[in-house]
This record gives structure tokens, sequence and C-alpha cells, in this order.
């Protein structure tokens, strides 16, 4: 019976009965008569090879079952059907009735089918999908243990290294403040030996000035020994009053060396840490070092000011009470030379910083005063302040925007465009010993430097709060 039911199955005979059914419903209306009847008979044979087949199928389970298993089934439904089943089904149902309930059926179970593949296909599909996801985690489980193990031995390694940089920076630490202390000691150091220095050179002025006395008295008493009449003696007595030395003219060429280094010291050394100070609230490069050079400028303009008005009054003081082998004008600045520290030089520095406030060359943000730079105008004060003293006195030479270059009084800076004829700013000025150039002063030089010049002197003067009431109007 197995045997007989594999092959109903694999012959698919409702299968065929199907097609045939809907290529005959399709081309029906075609056909003739007789083949319509064709087709039928065909699918009638058809039906009743299956139904042979069936029944073969039933007989041979029958048997199986033995005398009297499967009684009560064939009994029940097969008698019944095949003694009534012709005519109940042409009484209750119709051959289309009957047709369309056959078709149903099959349309279910081959959707039955359908669903049936498409569900295992599916299942297999997702026991594929497992395996590999199991497969992909087992490799991330295997990957995650490989970088813990990476993790903890690296953890290990920074743990080392952290303790070994700890004692490296705990050793540069320790190295670092004794470099300080050494730093330390070698500037106090510095600072006794330029004591020192400081007070060798006011010896050898002391041992010159004491010389040249010595000189003078030696002279003085050679002379008064001499067997000479009264009357000639008294005659002699007046030229030697007369041409002997003071204490300024005997250090004028010590003091005029040292003023020009301290000059050429405030451009090195000073005015670059002006310029930094100034350079962390203005960006423009060009104001700051607008800015220290009129600092400067102004510097000489109030130093020689305070001198005129210094020197007037000690004339005024020395005047009545004057008597010595020194002319008057010599005896001021003699005393002037003695008493530097008597300069007013914070007079000096405000009218420096007022006049500053309202030059129409300067472009100056109003959260910054040029009281920043007071100790650099200080030093320039006082340099111009003693540099009055000599004889003659040094001065800076006259500089403008837009005047033509020389190379006798300046020298270009870095940035300067060496073939332009005309200067756009100074960066420092020329010092003059009458009319020679001692000293040469720095500027930039740019192309149509006149016209910013004219541009920046029609810029409104600006006025700044905080300021000393006087003013000072520079000249330059």
């Amino acid at each position: 019976m197995a045997d007989t039911l594999r092959r109903l199955v694999n012959s698919s005979p409702y299968g065929v009965l199907q097609d045939k059914l809907e290529a005959w419903y399709k081309d029906y209306h075609v056909f003739s008569c007789d083949q319509n009847l064709n087709r039928c008979c065909e699918l009638v044979e058809l039906t009743s090879k299956i139904q042979g087949q069936l029944f073969t199928i039933l007989n041979l389970t029958a048997q199986e079952g033995g005398h009297y298993s499967g009684v009560d089934t064939l009994k029940s439904r097969l008698l019944p059907w095949l003694g009534s089943c012709f005519t109940i089904a042409a009484s209750s149902v119709s051959t289309d009735t009957s047709l369309s309930l056959i078709q149903e059926s099959m349309e279910k179970d081959r959707k039955i089918r359908e669903l049936s593949s498409v569900h295992e296909s599916d299942m297999q599909k997702i026991e594929d999908k497992l395996c590999s996801t199991r497969m992909e985690l087992d490799t991330v489980k295997q990957e995650l243990a490989d970088t813990q193990i990476e993790l903890d031995s690296t953890k290990n390694k920074s743990a080392t290294t952290l303790l070994a940089t700890e004692d490296e920076i705990l050793h540069q630490k320790a190295e670092l403040r004794v470099a300080q202390d050494q730093v330390d000691l070698y500037k106090r150091k510095l600072d006794v030996l330029d004591d020192y220095e400081r007070q060798v050179r006011i010896l050898r002025d002391e041992i010159s000035v004491l010389t040249a006395e010595k000189t003078v008295l030696q002279e003085r008493l050679v002379r008064s020994r001499s067997p000479s009449p009264l009357p000639r003696r008294s005659r002699s007595v007046s030229p030697v009053r007369g041409e002997s030395p003071t204490r300024a003219q005997l250090t004028s060429s010590s003091r005029h060396a040292r003023l020009v280094s301290r000059f050429s010291d405030l451009y090195v050394t000073e005015r670059l840490e002006s310029q930094s100070l100034l350079r962390r609230y203005i960006d423009d490069l060009e104001t700051v070092q607008r800015i220290l050079f009129i600092a400067v400028v102004e510097s000489f303009q109030a130093a020689k000011m305070a001198y005129r008005q210094f020197k007037t009054r000690v004339r005024k003081t020395l005047s009545s009470t004057h008597i010595g082998p020194e002319s008057l004008e010599d005896a001021v600045v003699d005393y002037i030379v003695r008493n530097l520290d008597l300069y007013d030089v914070q007079t000096s520095v405000n009218d420096v910083i007022n006049a500053m406030n309202v030059n129409p060359r300067i472009s100056f943000p109003p959260e910054v005063d040029f009281v920043l730079i007071s100790s650099f105008i200080r030093e320039a004060c006082r340099i111009a302040f003693a540099m009055q003293t000599l004889d003659p006195a040094l001065d800076l030479a006259f500089s403008s925007d837009g005047e033509l270059y020389s190379d006798v009084k300046y020298r270009r800076s870095f940035d300067s465009e060496f073939t332009a004829p005309l200067v756009a700013y100074h960066l420092w000025p020329a010092l003059l010993e009458g009319d020679t150039v001692i000293l040469k002063g720095e500027a930039v030089t740019r192309r149509g430097a006149l016209w910013r010049s004219r541009s920046r002197s029609s810029s409104p003067v600006r006025s700044r709060s905080g300021s000393p009431s006087r003013t000072f109007v520079s000249f330059y």
C-alpha cells in the first residue's frame, strides 16, 4: 500500500488534472464541440484512473487491517456513498458547486504546501543566521578577552612609566631649585660687582679731580715761593685763578663716554623691555615703536627744560655768595654735576606722559596708560639731563615722518624697503654733539611715507582721563 501511495503522490495526478482543467477553461470558447467533449472525456478518464488507484489503496489498506478492522468505517462512509452519492449529489449539490469545493480544497492544500516550504526555508535561514551569529559572538568574546589582556598589560606599563616619570619630575624640580638658587647667587654677585665697578668709576673720577687739584696747588706753591716782586705776583695770580679747572671740566670726557654708553644701553635693553610690555596690550608693532620713539624725544625736551630751570635756580642761589677761581657759570655747572640727585625726575616724567597724551601721531587703546613705560621714560630723562652738563651738550637730531632718509643720521631697520627714499617712521633718534652725529638712529623707510605721515598727522588729538593737569606740548 505504501508503494502505491508513494507512486500516487509522486505522479501528482491532481496537479495534472488541475492544469488540464485550466488549459481547457482558457481554450473553451475556441474549441469546437467535439474538442470540448474530448477534453471532458479525457478528464473523466483521468479522474477514473485516480479513483481506481484510490480504490486499490483502499483495498490494500483494508487487507492490512484484517477481517474486522475498518468495517465500521466502510459501513458508515463508503457503502452509503456508493449507494446514494450520485443521486443525492445531483439533488443537493450542483456540479459547479462540487467543482468549486474541489478547487478550493486543492487551492488550500497548495497554499498549505507553499506555506510549509516557505516556513521550512525561513527556519533554515534563521538557523544559518543563528549559527553565524554564534560564531561571531565567540569571535567577539575572544577579541574582548585579548583586548582585556592587552589593557591590563598597558595599565601595568603605564603605572611603571608614571612612577618613573614622577621620579624624573621630582629630580628635575630639585635640579631646577638648585639652578634657581645658583642664578640668584650669581645675580647677587653681579649686583655686588656692578656696585664695585660703580664705586671704582667714582673713585677714579675723584682721583682724577684730586690729581688735577694737586697739580694746581703745586703750581701755586711753586709760584708763591718764587722771589718775584709783589706787584708781579699779584698780576700773575689772576691767570692761575682763571685757569683752574672744575670737576665738571675734569670729568667731562669720562661722563661723555658713560652717557653715550647709557644711551646705547637704553636702546638695546630698556627699549626692548618696554616694547615687550606694550605688545601685551597693543597688537600693532608700528604703534608701539612710535610710542617709544616719541617717549625718548619728549623725555629730552622735558629734561632740557628742567635743566634750564634748575640751572636758573642754582645761578640765582650762587650769584650772591660765589667767590673762587672759576667763573659763576662753571660753578653752576659744577654744582649740578655734583648734585644730579636733586633733579626732580618725576615731574619730567609727568610732563612727558602729559605731552604724549596729546600727541596726534599716537593711536593708543583707552584701557592702557603710558604710565606702563614710566621707568623707561625716567631713565631717558636722567640721561638727557646729565647730557646737558657736558660741553658741548648732547642733543637729539631733528626728525619728522616723511623726511628724506639720510645715511649719516640713520640706519634702516631690517623690515624697511631699501629703495624707498623717505622715512615712514623712526625707531630711535640720532644723537648729536653740536652738528656732528656721534650715534646713529634707526628708521623705517616705506614708499608712500609722505602720504602716511599726512594721514596720521590729520587724526584728532585724544585726551586721557587721570593724566596730570599740567600739559607739555612737544615740538617734535
